[in-house]
């Protein structure tokens, strides 16, 4: 072996949700092999949906997800009320808005406090990053507990919620306990400023590289429950065409499909949102990006942090609107009338677009189902980003630096492992 092969196994990668393997070789100071391996078993999600009622399905597919239970449950009442010509309203949409943002809020702080902090500050995990740097994981753990508050007032939970159905909600809240949480994001609402300010002041690796960017986009707003698929190389969609443009194959090293885009790895998640809708932000966010001197469109993968950031403030921002505008209705959710059909749903999940199809028979139940997660969708261009990052970092390089250059790369898509099964021990050798 030449001092340019190296050989390293790292039993697992923390920081991540879920459980595989990166498969790294470096023969003669050259990437020969590189397998970002998914060996979670198959959960067999959308075959034991076959046969359920409408609203048992968006009760199990909330379980699907501990972290982000809303986009399954958002993305599966979409597809099932299309197929029924159910219009539940408006106030049933600013209220999927508002419980939408609660999980972006959750989701990102944990991500960026708990799991990619250490790696920007230089720490192996939170406790020890916690030792010098307590207020931060005090203000993440004070987002985070905002984000459930959310999930709580409409979910009647914050784990696996389960206040959402097709046509509504099971449940309208109180004027009092949506005011007693209003109070709450107003008073930290200064939290996610700061945090943005943060994010700006890190050292931010120059990683530029070349990628496609898919997210939903709507017209006059920042999406998330809402939208069109588009991309920044001119896609432009409605969600029943996904299969046109997008196709899931089964690799060897992965029990997650890959997802590809036209024959090529894509991105999505919040860079990808924020890339193709920075414009649709409010103009006291867009303020804020002048201030840190922040620009998007952005090329540079670390800037997911950024994004993710500036997505925490903009769900607060937008939460206070929404509550400062509430009122209880006379009733939360439309009867439903089955029927037989087919119905696509597409929302943004925290971390990135979360494609369903259901078709129903004439009884009103589950015929088959599927489930296109985040996870997958970027498992190509996470692999395509290693090896593009790798060999700029340098190959050259220590096995310890090698490994947790690696790690980071991976931490920074947030991957949620256990979705995409329907990460991570590193072997580098």
């Amino acid at each position: 072996m030449s001092k340019n092969d190296i050989d390293i196994n790292i039993p697992i990668l923390a920081r991540v949700e879920g459980e595989g393997a990166l498969d790294l070789q470096i023969r003669h100071g050259k990437i020969d092999k590189l397998k970002l391996c998914i060996y979670e078993p198959p959960r067999l999600f959308e075959k034991f949906l076959q046969g359920r009622e409408p609203n048992e399905v968006i009760d199990a597919v909330a379980r699907i997800c501990g972290i982000c239970p809303v986009a399954y449950q958002m993305s599966a009442v979409h597809a099932i009320e299309q197929i029924f010509a159910m219009n539940p309203g408006e106030w049933v949409r600013s209220m999927r808005r508002l419980f939408y943002c609660g999980e972006w809020i959750e989701s990102h702080s944990l991500h960026i406090h708990m799991l990619a902090a250490p790696d920007f500050l230089g720490y192996q995990s939170v406790t020890a990053m916690a030792k010098d740097h307590p207020e931060l994981v005090r203000k993440g753990m004070k987002l985070h507990g905002l984000g459930n508050a959310l999930l709580s007032l409409l979910g009647k939970r914050s784990v696996h919620p389960v206040g959402a159905r097709v046509g509504g909600f099971f449940a309208a809240p109180t004027m009092s306990q949506v005011d007693a949480v209003l109070k709450q994001f107003q008073e930290n609402l200064l939290l996610a400023e700061e945090l943005i300010a943060w994010a700006a002041a890190l050292p931010i690796p120059d990683n530029e590289q070349d990628f496609i960017s898919v997210a939903l986009k709507h017209p006059a707003e920042y999406p998330i429950n809402e939208g069109r698929i588009c991309s920044d190389n001119g896609l432009n969609i409605d969600s029943a065409e996904f299969d046109n443009f997008f196709c899931e194959t089964q690799s060897p090293h992965s029990t997650a499909l890959h997802c590809m885009f036209n024959g090529k790895p894509y991105m999505v998640g919040p860079l990808a949102r924020m890339n193709l809708n920075h414009q649709l932000l409010p103009a006291k966010i867009k303020a804020l990006l002048k201030k840190y001197k922040l620009h998007f469109p952005s090329k540079n993968m670390f800037h997911s942090l950024l994004a993710r950031s500036i997505e925490v403030y903009f769900a607060m921002f937008e939460a206070i609107s929404i509550m400062e505008n509430y009122g209880v209705p006379k009733k939360s959710y439309i009867e439903l009338t089955p029927k037989a059909g087919v119905g696509y749903g597409c929302t943004e999940a925290p971390r990135g677009l979360l494609w369903h199809r259901y078709e129903f028979d004439k009884n009103g139940l589950v015929a088959s189902a599927r489930i296109v997660p985040p996870t997958s969708q970027n498992q190509a261009r996470i692999e395509e980003d290693l090896k593009y990052s790798l060999e700029k970092f340098g190959l050259q390089q220590s096995s310890d630096k090698l490994r947790q250059y690696s790690e980071m790369v991976i931490r920074n898509y947030d991957p949620c492992i256990s979705c995409s099964t329907h990460f991570l021990k590193v072997n580098i050798y």
